[in-house]
């Protein structure tokens, strides 16, 4: 064993070494010491409860039925596609809680010190698109909740790009929420996520019972689910669009969970705790979302699936405060650790010395904006075709490239040091592992262009699809076998 390299436990690795002096580092992309390791099972479950109970969440059974499935296939859809995204989100996870690193450094194992910018990037784009979503839509419910409170609010009548100002207003509001949290560091995500899962399980399993008595019983509800249907299909065609988008949901978070396993005090706590957090919860808010909404058809003879125009038709102002309460901790909770501590590391590791964890995170709010969020979700098919499935085609590769490197070909072993050295075995010499980079390559190249058809097809389905368009229903699965054995061939079995 390195002699730099205190083994603390068998399961835990702890740098003894200072490295502050490498241009690689800060203390924000720094191992963390085994004192900082503490969050538990309940804090690793809560964070996905966290991250799961969210609008794009409650959308997300809908819009399968909408495009022709029946309530227990969508259900059944995304239960599976996330179990499927637990596998390699626990696997990406073993290296954090051993090593203490964040994704970008440990994707200089595999891509190389300078060349680790690359899927970071990559990766910091899609979070930076989700933060816009989810700060648009919480957006809309503060917009909401304001107009249920002070009549004057709505008054501002005046409109900027066809959206009314006090829409604008509200979204930036939600957004300055969002950057005075950033500059509080990561350990308060900790804290906010944990409190915050049992209020959110509250409101959703309360939306559910007022959905199942005010239609008639729960039986009734899923009996008028295909009332949501806006086309008719067949199961088999839709589901593998459907299950790669599921998949695709996680896709980004099964790269960079290390940002959080990092702080995880055994490989119990992050195996067990996501297991318990991710699938079920998911598959849980689908179906409530799924319910509620056809219980609308019922009660309002119209389908409401948006929860924020909902709970504007109640008409008990506290009803209306609770409901905003908690859709605004739920957009809150999901931002802040899905889409946020990722991008905020990822952009640091650029220029570690004149990056930090916060400037990131800034970076990160600034770009989420001016990629416009309100157009990434003008249509579902277009959320789930173009925006779901096209960015699980770049995630899935690079989750085939960091899994064979770190279990087959490097079998869990790290020199952590290394990781923080110019000159190390991980500098590759030119900073650049062009054998990771050519894997990358090739294994994105056979879903292009599927997703260019799909992304200049109105609604995101092709009518008439030829083979690399069904290629691209699975980028994920696709992209990421191309991945995990162009870059094992490449690499090669045995590693001098």
């Amino acid at each position: 064993m390195n002699e730099e390299i205190a083994v603390t436990e068998s399961e835990f690795e702890e740098l003894a070494e200072d490295l502050s002096g490498s241009p690689l580092w800060n203390e924000d992309l720094a191992p963390t010491s085994i004192e900082q390791r503490t969050w538990s099972t309940w804090n690793i479950a809560a964070l996905w409860i966290g991250m799961s109970v969210v609008i794009t969440t409650y959308l997300l059974g809908g819009s399968f039925i909408s495009q022709g499935m029946n309530w227990w296939q969508a259900m059944l859809t995304i239960l599976l596609g996330n179990t499927i995204v637990l596998i390699p989100m626990v696997l990406n996870a073993h290296a954090g809680t051993k090593y203490g690193i964040s994704f970008p450094v440990l994707c200089r194992a595999s891509f190389g010190t300078k060349g680790a910018n690359i899927p970071a990037i990559l990766r910091a784009i899609v979070a930076c698109g989700w933060f816009g979503i989810q700060t648009w839509i919480g957006g809309t419910a503060l917009d909401a909740l304001f107009t249920a409170v002070w009549s004057g609010w709505a008054s501002m009548t005046s409109q900027i790009g066809g959206v009314p100002l006090h829409t604008w207003l509200a979204f930036f509001i939600f957004w300055a929420i969002q950057v005075v949290i950033i500059l509080k560091g990561i350990e308060g995500i900790k804290y906010l996520e944990s409190w915050a899962a049992p209020l959110l399980l509250l409101g959703g399993l309360v939306l559910l019972v007022w959905a199942s008595y005010a239609a008639g019983g729960l039986g009734n509800v899923l009996a008028g689910s295909d009332a949501l249907q806006t086309q008719e299909a067949n199961f088999w065609v839709i589901f593998p669009g459907a299950l790669t988008a599921s998949v695709g949901y996680w896709a980004t978070l099964s790269l960079n969970i290390p940002d959080f396993t990092r702080y995880a005090r055994s490989q119990r706590s992050q195996m067990l705790g996501q297991a318990l957090g991710l699938p079920f919860t998911m598959t849980a808010f689908a179906f409530i979302g799924v319910a509620v909404t056809s219980a609308t058809v019922i009660i309002y003879g119209e389908a409401i699936a948006d929860p924020v125009a909902l709970i504007q038709r109640f008409d008990s102002a506290l009803v209306i405060l609770f409901a905003m309460l908690v859709i605004f901790v739920a957009q809150l909770t999901t931002n802040m650790a899905a889409n946020v501590v990722s991008p905020s590391n990822d952009f640091s590791n650029l220029d570690p010395k004149r990056i930090s964890y916060v400037t990131g995170g800034i970076i990160t709010a600034v770009i989420g904006i001016l990629m416009m969020p309100w157009q990434l979700l003008s249509s579902m098919g277009d959320y789930i075709f173009t925006w779901l499935i096209g960015y699980s085609g770049l995630m899935g590769a690079i989750g085939g490239i960091l899994i064979c490197d770190y279990w087959v070909i490097r079998r869990q072993k790290l020199d952590l040091a290394g990781l923080f050295r110019t000159d190390g075995e991980y500098a590759y010499g030119s900073g650049f592992n062009w054998k990771a980079i050519a894997a990358l390559v090739l294994a994105v190249a056979p879903v292009v262009y599927g997703f260019v058809r799909a992304a200049t097809t109105p609604g995101g389905q092709v009518a008439d699809p030829g083979f690399l368009d069904s290629l691209y229903t699975y980028a994920w699965f696709v992209t990421f076998g191309i991945g995990f054995f162009v870059y094992w061939f490449l690499m090669g079995i045995k590693r001098s």
